[in-house]
């Protein structure tokens, strides 16, 4: 169950593929720690070989049972958000964003998405830090034993 829901903005950046199988190659660069009043797929600039786009308003959405992995990413000093995007048509579509590690890795499964992480901006990292406090329960682990009826 969600308990909260962080509403931000993604920035992706656009470079010419070096491939004869792809005209782009799309990538997330930012997460801004609120939506943007632009709309999708504006441009923020260009440089020489790449152009920068808002690509529009996600969520990352914050779940009590993942608080755990919340603190482990936070204390890492470097925080870290996961953006998945789809190549639909000619624009990526914005999928999700997370800050769970686990969650991240699991986006990579499909395999067809373009997943990549982002810093985190300290007043997504502050809020989630806020609910980590608020909801984090330790669990204890026990390890199991085996019966001998098990063999």
């Amino acid at each position: 169950m969600t308990l909260a829901r962080l509403p931000v903005g993604v920035v992706v950046e656009r470079r010419r593929a070096r491939s004869p199988w792809a005209e782009w190659v799309w990538r997330p660069v930012a997460v801004l720690p609120a939506p943007a009043e632009a709309g999708e797929w504006t441009p923020l600039g260009e440089a020489e070989e790449a152009a920068r786009f808002y690509a529009g308003a996600g969520e990352v959405a914050l779940h009590r049972a993942d608080t755990a992995m919340y603190r482990d990413n936070l204390a890492t000093g470097r925080p870290m958000l996961w953006v998945r995007l789809r190549l639909d048509g000619a624009w990526p579509r914005l999928i999700a964003v997370t800050a769970d590690p686990a969650e991240g890795e699991a986006f990579t499964e499909a395999g067809e998405d373009l997943v990549d992480q982002v810093a985190m901006p300290p007043e997504i990292a502050a809020a989630v830090a806020a609910f980590v406090a608020a909801h984090h329960v330790e669990r204890v682990f026990i390890k199991r034993r085996r019966d001998d009826d098990d063999d």
